[in-house]
């Protein structure tokens, strides 16, 4: 009796010529369909991706880039301000883009009045589909910026909010940390650290219209108001260095106010607020954002007792998977995406 060998049963990837046939369309549509040209009609898009479906194609973009010698073209638009925190964000983004043309992929950095949402507005307006794959923006959540996203997303450009969500506009995707959670954390450390119960906490923010910092302040209140209820959380305060000093904002706030007991800035740039710090005699409680080389000074020094920081290489990296991704519409990985909180004492700063 003749023994059976196993048989391997190799199972064969459906093709594009293979949805053709399925959906009765020539590889033209299909090829369109899959690359989001436009020039289809929705009858006949919804019967390619319904032959996807039935047929389970799984598409190589990989494959696919290589063959018609895809480029990927990508923009950051960043604030024109005297941050370090900015200004490193931009050197990550100079400094990931040597590796990124080996990936085939192209990187610009713009620097734009934040104040200015018209200005925004119009850069946005001036990326066109044919040169621009995808936009990263830090922009403040204003109609015009909105409405400007919206046309950029009509033009077949995707859009990543940066750092500030823009939750009222159709951005494809947001990264940055959880600013709420990052409001709540600083009170929760403000809290701890505080050696009384009673007192005025600052809040310092160097611009109104940031949503990120209007998130850490409502995150913030709202640990505040329900472990901290002792201490009085005061109107928050706006830093311009090129209006007023915040040496001299900050003397006539505590002149006035005697029982301040801590300040927590929403902000990363925080250069006017530890000059004044180390001028003055009192210890107070201080929470800020962002390790850059003046905070982790500060911070070495005792002038702050914590900061709360995000990943700047992470940002720039899952800014552009998710822009990378979005153009191939493949799926992308949501937790590795996700920019944690990081939270620096002086016992855990990173060893120069």
């Amino acid at each position: 009796m003749e023994t059976g060998k196993a048989k391997t049963v190799e199972l064969v990837k459906p093709t594009i010529n293979d949805l053709a046939r399925h959906a009765g369309v020539s590889l033209a549509t299909v090829d369109r369909v899959l690359n989001n040209r436009p020039g289809v009609r929705g009858v006949t898009v919804a019967r390619v991706q319904k032959a996807v479906n039935e047929l389970g194609y799984i598409r190589d973009t990989a494959a696919a880039n290589l063959a018609r010698q895809r480029v990927y073209r990508f923009v950051f638009l960043l604030p024109n301000v005297s941050e370090e925190f900015v200004d490193a964000l931009q050197q990550e983004i100079t400094s990931q883009s040597a590796t990124l043309s080996n990936e085939r992929t192209q990187v610009e950095t713009l620097r734009m009045p934040y104040a200015d949402s018209t200005e925004i507005a119009k850069a946005i307006d001036q990326l066109q589909r044919e040169t621009v794959d995808g936009v990263a923006v830090v922009a403040p959540e204003t109609p015009a910026v909105r409405d400007a996203v919206a046309r950029a997303r009509e033009r077949g450009i995707v859009v990543v909010a940066l750092l500030t969500d823009l939750p009222s506009s159709p951005r494809d995707h947001f990264v940055g940390i959880d600013n709420r959670a990052a409001g709540r954390t600083a009170a929760k450390l403000m809290g701890s650290f505080s050696v009384s119960d009673r007192g005025s906490i600052l809040v310092l923010t160097s611009s109104r219209l940031a949503r990120d910092h209007l998130e850490r302040r409502l995150g913030f209140d709202q640990v505040m108001q329900q472990q901290f209820s002792g201490m009085e959380v005061l109107p928050t305060i706006e830093i311009d260095e090129a209006k007023l000093p915040a040496e001299r904002i900050l003397a006539g706030a505590l002149k006035n106010l005697p029982d301040v007991c801590g300040i927590y800035s929403t902000s990363s740039s925080n250069k006017g607020l530890i000059d004044f710090l180390q001028k003055t005699a009192g210890k107070l409680v201080v929470i800020a954002h962002e390790l850059t080389p003046t905070s982790q000074a500060a911070l070495q020094q005792g002038v702050f007792d914590a900061l709360i920081s995000q990943d700047k290489g992470h940002i720039v990296r899952s800014a552009i998977r998710l822009m990378r991704s979005t153009v191939d519409a493949v799926p992308y990985n949501i937790t590795q995406e996700r920019i944690r909180i990081e939270i620096f004492l002086k016992e855990n700063l990173p060893v120069s």
